[in-house]
């Protein structure tokens, strides 16, 4: 009897263990479940590349964590996607936490800027001139950027016809938020971790930030020049948004405002045209008389003394050569005062000599097309050996294979050029001919350059790489993604200049030219300048840190 009923204990116990085991694999089948499941809740979130564009309806992917390797001194962008899965989304909004580092230091959430993406449509693709650089399909951009916050009252903005957060997302459509990390100048270097959350009456997702600080810094000024037109809105706030992406706006500042020392100590401002013009341009062979010394100098002392200042006299006069003397004259004006001539064409050998004397060139800044370059690349190597500066500048769809600027181009189109391709060609300059070209409607209508003598071809978004103030709540303009892609670049050029610096010009400008050797040569994968941009920050820490 004891025998039977032990065995009966027996085989009560293993029942008891297998009903155990089997309570174990069905709750952690539950647990699975649950897990896999939350992919399909109505909320879907990941991160993304700044250097990617997020279509409105693409397939959703990626990991909630992304990895950003700044400098002190620098803006490291990144994107956030969100999409509608099988339900409408409401009230969806997002915040950071801010970044904990080394030693208990903090980079503040203040440093950090949002923007809801907003989409514009392309109904007219820029011209394909059948090389291996051709314009995307039509279809929906993400390009003008919503603040979260107002940038000079860091308060949220109300009211605005196009107001960043909260918003409604319908069902299958995407949502990018751009997001701005600037590093403080007295950082540690080191690594830095924050979240960012998502939030909607759905359900909310939260994703890391893992950032990655350089041990060496980005000057407030950057080393590489540019002249970035303003036709309409040129204030204080417009110029300082210029001046956040390491670009210089060409605007004639009020000196009774003294505007010009603040922008000088607070953002960067590195140079200022003097306004005289002789009018001469593409279809005007004719230019007006050279401005006096006196009255040169006299604007001249109008301005901060430490800006570099210089007159942009000419655009596009390649072939005037009625021009060539008249060009001396405001050249030897201009130089007699103590300034630089700028002018938009190819160096021209009768241009060499002023006429002076002393053997300087009538023309100090030689702007020149990528088209340009390549037919002029013997007398660009002439003048950059004599001293003259060379800047490149872009304008409509001039070619097949150098970058554009147009919206419906690869993100790199805009990288490359301030970056890589000006370290490796000795460019030292860049030019754009107008950021403010508006439609009546800019916010829906970005088809902004029509060339009745091109086919009647149009150039979206030419001439504009900022949005007007009005419908988003703010003063001054606010920025498009192709902006941020310019100060990406300029940023590139950056580190390539302090690893030249630190005598490291031959190893720097190999990196650079991997990247970008010329106008037809130039990476068009992302991945390969972001690996390049690594290896020159790793370089420029452990030089700096022998």
């Amino acid at each position: 009897m004891f025998s039977r009923n032990h065995q009966l204990i027996g085989i009560i116990k293993l029942v008891s263990c297998f009903l155990v085991i089997i309570c174990l694999i069905l709750a952690c089948s539950t647990v699975s479940s649950l897990t896999s499941s939350s992919s399909l809740l109505p909320l879907s979130v990941w991160s993304a590349s700044a250097m990617k564009r997020i279509g409105v309806t693409e397939k959703v992917g990626g990991s909630t964590n992304i990895t950003l390797y700044p400098a002190r001194g620098e803006y490291e962008p990144f994107q956030i996607g969100i999409q509608a899965h099988g339900t409408r989304l409401t009230n969806v909004n997002v915040s950071i936490s801010n970044l904990s580092g080394p030693n208990d230091y903090i980079i503040p959430n203040s440093n950090i800027t949002l923007y809801r993406e907003h989409y514009v449509y392309v109904n007219n693709s820029s011209p394909h001139r059948g090389g291996a650089n051709k314009p995307l399909d039509k279809g929906w951009y993400a390009d003008g950027l919503i603040p979260f916050v107002d940038p000079l009252k860091k308060r949220d903005i109300t009211g605005a016809s196009l107001d960043a957060v909260p918003f409604n997302l319908d069902t299958g459509k995407n949502q990018p938020i751009w997001v701005d990390i600037f590093v403080p100048r007295d950082s540690l270097a080191g690594q830095y971790r924050g979240t960012f959350t998502v939030t909607s009456n759905q359900g909310k997702s939260t994703g890391q930030i893992n950032l990655r600080v350089w041990d060496f810094e980005l000057p407030l000024q950057p080393s590489l020049s540019s002249a970035f037109l303003f036709y309409r809105d040129q204030t204080k706030q417009a110029s300082e948004e210029i001046l956040r992406h390491k670009l210089n706006p060409q605007f004639n500042s009020n000196p009774k405002l003294n505007l010009e020392r603040e922008l000088i100590d607070r953002w960067g401002l590195k140079s200022v045209n003097l306004g005289f013009w002789s009018g001469a341009e593409l279809g005007n062979c004719r230019m007006f008389q050279a401005p006096s010394v006196a009255d040169i100098r006299a604007e001249a002392a109008l301005h901060q003394p430490d800006l570099f200042k210089y007159v942009y006299s000419a655009d596009e006069i390649n072939d005037c050569t009625n021009l060539y003397e008249p060009m001396k004259r405001w050249g030897r004006a201009i130089h007699k005062a103590g300034f630089a001539n700028l002018a938009v064409m190819p160096p021209i050998p009768e241009l060499y000599d002023d006429g002076s004397g002393t053997g300087r060139s009538a023309v100090d800044i030689w702007v020149v097309l990528p088209s340009d370059y390549e037919k002029f690349a013997n007398s660009i190597s002439q003048v950059l050996q004599k001293g003259d500066q060379v800047w490149s500048y872009n304008s409509l769809v001039q070619d097949s294979y150098s970058p554009k600027w147009q919206i419906d181009f690869a993100p790199l189109n805009f990288r490359i050029q301030p970056g890589f391709l000006s370290q490796s060609l000795g460019l030292t300059g860049l030019l754009y001919w107008r950021v403010d070209l508006w439609t009546s409607n800019p916010w829906n209508d970005i088809h902004t350059f029509f060339a009745k003598n091109d086919n009647n071809r149009f150039y979206p978004g030419d001439g504009m790489l900022v949005y007007p103030k009005e419908q988003v709540g703010v003063k001054g303009v606010v920025p498009s993604i192709r902006l941020k892609w310019l100060r990406e670049g300029v940023e590139d050029y950056e580190y390539v200049e302090i690893l030249k610096n630190l005598g490291q010009t031959d190893r720097a400008l190999k990196v650079s030219k991997l990247v970008g050797h010329n106008w037809q040569n130039w990476t068009h994968n992302p991945q390969v300048l972001e690996s390049a941009r690594r290896q020159l920050g790793e370089q420029i820490e452990r030089i700096n840190r022998l």
